[in-house]
């Protein structure tokens, strides 16, 4: 493509707006200037991707799809697409951003721009990992991605901050690794790339559709599979490679951690159905009994210690564990009911997640405290946040009328259809998720103050505003799901053709 007759397209927008955001914070000095240009800025982002939701069904608009020859002589593209997957997941990171910056608008950090430079960093990179169509576009967003949080995490993070970073950093780099080694393997299977005219442009080329195109033998789409897979599950995290979770979320600031388990954690999710299983359909086959048992024993195991838990944000990680595993479990079933579940529910479980956190931050900022057993009667001093907490816990375990009910009905459709047996070991998850969340609301909001809780205040209008919308979303999103399941019904389509 001639540099001159590159047009700006969506997927160049929801990139790089973030990015230059990011660098134009990094430049501000005054803290309210900080944090009202990172608002604002995500708020920009949140307006692009709305505008590119509409046009999502044009089919006269080309401004959905970019693809520049970025290294030209070893095949590299700067390639991006608003496919549905990209188009969910990239609104539910422009969503995210603006509630997270306001629920969160009263914190003071030290380097405030630094920390909101970073944060819009980690929003570009995650724009880049659900755009990217081009094997090497992927990693370097991959990476883009994790490293500001890398630094996020240990810098303003809590006091065994280095020591779960640390853990955060080993799990995630081997992950990398493994993955870029598959990455290499396949660009070296691939064809070689000519112009229009025939002239050899390049050997080989890291386009996905080139990597779709790759012949591999069923050893060799074995062992590679296994390269990517691990990679994407510690992303997620899924048993038994979610050990690092728990401490990170633990240890960073909440805002990190919204950006972590709300956003971050379907960068795995999105691997492994843009990346994995058109890629290895033959391996998918062979280990889909393996990943969906690994996923179910995650599901009970991560519900079993969210029970135990008496530190809020561990319960809630715990939780956000078993949620995804459920998500794990039902792509690899390949059934249709199964992914078009999971593909809303990527959407729903980011949102929930998220008022979860938001309400633990509310009482920790007030209270300084987070252990469950300290706390009691909070809804006498705080009623509106006890009402905000109740509707979002009620989606957390998938109640009618709620936006996770829906997704989660599809996903055990799908598992039934799969195997009966699995289908039962995860559906004990609704009873497990239904005892922590409703003892956590009954110790932690209910009951009679003392004197700690005594001293806790409404929440303020910026935070009425966060908690608001996330409730508004679940209620809309739970009642009438259609729109969700347009934007993402010819991918799952698409998908489900490879395993007929």
């Amino acid at each position: 493509m001639d540099p001159q007759n590159i047009s700006i397209t969506f997927p160049h927008v929801l990139i790089f707006f973030p990015l230059l955001a990011g660098g134009i914070t990094f430049l501000l000095k005054r803290h309210i200037a900080v944090k009202n240009w990172a608002l604002f800025s995500s708020i920009i982002t949140l307006v692009i991707s709305l505008v590119s939701l509409y046009y999502a069904n044009n089919t006269t608009l080309n401004g959905l799809d970019f693809n520049y020859e970025w290294i030209k002589y070893i095949g590299a593209s700067f390639s991006v697409s608003l496919d549905g997957v990209g188009r969910l997941l990239t609104f539910l990171t422009a969503v995210s951003f603006p509630i997270i910056i306001t629920a969160t608008y009263k914190n003071e950090y030290k380097n405030s721009n630094i920390f909101y430079g970073l944060l819009l960093l980690t929003q570009a990179g995650l724009m880049g990992v659900f755009l990217a169509t081009d094997a090497l576009v992927f990693y370097f967003f991959w990476e883009l991605a994790l490293i500001p949080v890398y630094f996020l995490c240990s810098r303003w993070g809590g006091e065994k901050r280095i020591a779960a970073t640390f853990k955060f950093f080993i799990y995630t780099f081997t992950g990398s690794l493994l993955m870029l080694i598959g990455i290499i393997y396949m660009y070296l299977h691939t064809a070689p790339v000519h112009d229009k005219a025939g002239t050899l442009i390049s050997e080989h080329s890291f386009s996905i559709y080139y990597f779709y195109a790759v012949q591999l033998s069923a050893e060799q789409q074995n062992w590679l599979f296994w390269l990517f897979f691990i990679a994407f599950a510690i992303k997620m995290p899924v048993f038994p490679f979610h050990t690092w979770q728990p401490d990170t979320y633990e240890q960073s600031p909440t805002a990190v951690t919204m950006v972590l388990s709300g956003v971050m954690v379907k960068m795995g999710l999105l691997g492994v159905i843009r990346w994995l299983l058109p890629m290895f359909p033959q391996a998918v086959v062979k280990f889909d009994t393996v990943v969906i048992a690994l996923s179910v024993i995650g599901i009970v195991y991560a519900s079993l210690l969210a029970i135990r838990q008496d530190d809020l944000k561990r319960l809630v990680a715990y939780s956000s564990i078993a949620h995804i595993g459920l998500m794990c479990a039902a792509i690899f079933t390949t059934k249709q009911i199964g992914l078009e579940g999971v593909m809303i529910q990527m959407f729903n479980h980011g949102i929930n997640i998220m008022g979860l956190w938001i309400v633990i931050e509310l009482i920790e900022k007030q209270l300084g405290v987070r252990k469950i057993s300290a706390l009691a009667g909070v809804a006498h001093k705080a009623p509106v946040l006890t009402i905000m907490l109740v509707v979002i816990a009620f989606a957390n375990i998938a109640l009618p009328l709620t936006n996770a009910f829906v997704g989660e009905f599809m996903m055990f459709s799908g598992l039934f259809q799969f195997n009966i047996w699995f289908a039962a070991a995860a559906l004990v998850s609704i009873i497990l998720a239904a005892v922590y969340t409703l003892n956590m609301i009954q110790k932690v909001f209910y009951g009679k103050a003392n004197p700690l809780t005594v001293s806790i205040k409404e929440i303020s209008l910026n935070e009425k505003i966060a908690l608001g919308i996330i409730v508004v979303a679940i209620f809309l999103t739970g009642i009438y799901p259609q729109p969700l399941f347009d934007l993402t019904k010819d991918s799952v389509t698409e998908l489900i053709t490879k395993f007929k």
